[in-house]
């Protein structure tokens, strides 16, 4: 699936704010070694490098297009640098002081059986920071799961949603720490982002959800958008243009003892 860069940060700050609320849970670290797991443009990962100039801090992406953008990053921070690889085929190893993946496991189908495999393989003291959106029952993913099931786009698109797995509730995650022995913490927050600008919310998903079903319908992908604008719009009226949009996300913290 490609991405694209430029779309993907339009929303550079409502983004970014789940990633320095999860780095602020582990901010009494001073790791040596990070990761940064689905990485995207580098932008956040930087900031990794920045709290932690002494560490060497990895990204980890499987789009060319975001490490393209990332690049220029290293030329900044001599301890940071990028990896051109899945995080299905991503293996930890205990050299690792601090894993963090912030809106990307959510991308990868065996991600909860990705966790379980990784703990065994860590030392103690090593942290795993992520954070997943947990948001498939919003208005949005409402609207476009029941335009996708029309009969006119449904064989298209029959297995779009598969391409992002549903992702489990906060006890499934926890537990697949508690269930190692070791510590975990977990919380979740809806943001209520105020985006300004024409059909807000559509360009959001334009940067993200939408990417598997523009990919499945080729050249009918843009009559596909021209009739889920409407049912957006209507799943959120926009004030004075500004629109209202809430996006619940999943945080876990665990620790290897």
């Amino acid at each position: 699936m490609r991405w694209d860069p430029q779309r993907y940060q339009a929303f550079a700050d409502e983004r970014s704010r789940p990633f320095h609320d999860l780095v602020s849970r582990v901010a009494d670290l001073q790791p040596a070694c990070v990761v940064d797991l689905g990485c995207g443009t580098g932008t956040l990962t930087a900031t990794l490098a920045e709290r932690w100039p002494e560490a060497e801090v990895v990204g980890v992406d499987s789009s060319p297009d975001m490490l393209a953008a990332a690049a220029p990053l290293t030329e900044r921070h001599p301890r940071l640098s990028f990896v051109l690889q899945s995080i299905d085929d991503w293996e930890a190893d205990d050299d690792l002081d601090l894993i963090v993946s912030n809106a990307a496991l959510q991308w990868v189908p065996r991600h909860r059986e990705l966790l379980r495999s990784w703990l065994p393989r860590l030392r103690p003291g090593t942290r795993i920071a992520v954070q997943i959106p947990g948001n498939e029952d919003s208005p949005s993913q409402v609207v476009l799961r029941d335009l996708a099931a029309q009969p006119e786009w449904a064989d298209a698109l029959a297995d779009a949603g598969a391409a992002i797995p549903r992702v489990g509730s906060m006890r499934d995650y926890l537990d697949i720490f508690l269930e190692a022995g070791h510590h975990v913490e977990g919380w979740e927050t809806t943001y209520q982002h105020v985006l300004t600008g024409e059909d807000a919310v559509l360009n959001w998903l334009e940067g993200t959800r939408l990417r598997p079903y523009r990919q499945r319908l080729g050249d009918r992908a843009d009559a596909f958008v021209d009739e889920l604008r409407p049912r957006l719009r209507e799943a959120y009226p926009g004030v004075h243009g500004a629109t209202v949009f809430g996006f619940r996300r999943l945080f876990f913290v665990g620790t290897i003892v």
